[in-house]
């Protein structure tokens, strides 16, 4: 018997979170493949990746910052595109794993492709292909990944296996990090022969992505059931997703609690998001941080949100995905005022670890709160429409702060723009009617 008919065999009790007949290894399986997927965000397009394209393989900073705005500009319209027409095809051809294996294999194999990005200019494009399909693929495999979580997860244990995942995802980005950087970036002898002189050393981060994706992923594969209802051959498949998604569209009035949640979302996370990745920035022209400095505040970024994640999980399923949301924005917000005023580095690594800590729930619950408001056959579906809300309008945030700041040279002024965002996505989340919250047992 495969690993994945017994993970669902009818005669395997159903404990704690676990749906009937899925064992608590398909629950951590999945919760797992956060861990595994994490590390290309911190360490490609956060921390290490990105700065050493804009530093080194760049013909200079400048060329390089534009360079990679504009491929995640084009990667972002990529994503908005294809991930509703995606969920909905998956939906129809029933199966989410193997969606979700191929495009893993994609993100390893971009992020591998890295290390041949040496310094200089001869390495520009392949950087910046190489980035823009494994993000595009990256961000397509969450609306598969997602759509898994209520197939293995009672209702009333949707909140806290989500935060349990994010969780594991934010110590995961934060252990790939740290390994990176004390092993690899940092020594004066780097191990393996590394040569820093042709920047091999940062280089590694690209194969060590990808090691860390394949080795992590497999227990969801092998471990997690793949729970689908009506499975079609790939051709009506397609056309039937292609033909809900449309359906989707125009019977949007049915949905509306969903659409002012998206709505709400993709507010709050454009300034959220914006805030992220200009943070490093801010803190270099602004308090002086060194590059290791910015390293190491990505790793307490990460660990807060970590804690906040698995802290606030409970809190979900106790009080319900909204006001879990709501709380996390407010407190996002109200910490972002002071951290545009203060002078002090002190309070910049405090707030900002704030702020960390109120992220992580905000992203999980906002994941089990569209769990439980989409439709049972429309599930990929919606989850491709969250990831759309992330993505839609992810070019404006960017765009907004760095025509402020071309304009008045002031990295605070130009800050300053995300907060409206997260104050309007707030505000429309306020009349979001969200279902009623299941009693946890």
């Amino acid at each position: 018997m495969s690993a994945e008919a017994a993970a669902v065999s009818p005669t395997q009790a159903s404990p704690g979170a676990a749906a009937p007949g899925v064992r608590r290894r398909a629950i951590f399986s999945w919760c797992l493949y956060d861990w595994a997927n994490s590390p290309y965000i911190t360490l490609i397009t956060t921390f290490v990746f990105s700065t050493y394209f804009t530093q080194g393989v760049a013909p200079n900073p400048e060329k390089g910052a534009a360079w990679w705005g504009w491929t995640m500009g084009a990667s972002a319209i990529v994503i908005a595109l294809l991930s509703p027409a995606l969920g909905a095809i998956a939906d129809r051809g029933g199966r989410r794993k193997p969606w979700l294996f191929v495009l893993s294999l994609v993100i390893a194999a971009g992020s591998l492709l890295l290390w041949w990005a040496k310094p200089g200019g001869g390495s520009v494009a392949l950087s910046l292909v190489c980035v823009a399909v494994s993000i595009i693929a990256f961000e397509i495999s969450m609306s598969f990944y997602n759509a898994m979580l209520p197939g293995i997860v009672k209702p009333t244990h949707i909140g806290r296996v989500s935060g349990w995942g994010w969780g594991l995802g934010y110590l995961g980005g934060l252990s790939c990090l740290a390994l990176a950087l004390f092993l690899f970036i940092q020594p004066e002898t780097p191990p393996f022969g590394l040569d820093k002189k042709t920047a091999e050393h940062v280089r590694s981060v690209g194969p060590l992505v990808a090691i860390w994706l394949v080795v992590f992923s497999l227990p969801l594969f092998l471990f997690t059931p793949d729970i689908a209802g009506e499975r079609l051959p790939p051709g009506r498949a397609i056309r039937e997703g292609l033909k809900q998604l449309a359906d989707t569209v125009r019977e949007v009035r049915q949905y509306k609690q969903i659409v002012r949640f998206l709505i709400a979302r993709l507010m709050f996370m454009e300034g959220i998001n914006t805030l992220f990745t200009f943070g490093g920035i801010y803190a270099a022209a602004v308090f002086g941080l060194a590059q290791n400095e910015i390293i190491m505040f990505g790793i307490l970024l990460n660990v807060t949100a970590a804690a906040g994640a698995f802290g606030f999980a409970w809190m979900d399923d106790l009080v319900g995905s909204k006001p879990t949301i709501l709380l996390g924005v407010v407190a996002i917000f109200l910490l972002g005022i002071p951290l545009l005023l203060i002078t002090s580095t002190l309070w910049f690594w405090i707030l900002g670890a704030g702020i960390g800590l109120f992220f992580g729930p905000v992203q999980a619950a906002a994941r089990s709160l569209m769990a439980r408001m989409a439709p049972p056959d429309k599930e990929t579906e919606m989850f491709g429409l969250l990831t759309l809300s992330g993505k839609a309008i992810s070019f404006l945030g960017p765009i907004t702060v760095a025509t402020v700041i071309d304009l008045t040279g002031d990295q605070r002024l130009g800050m300053a723009t995300v907060l409206p965002y997260i104050f309007v996505g707030a505000v429309i989340m306020l009349t979001v009617k969200a279902p009623r919250q299941p009693r946890a047992a």
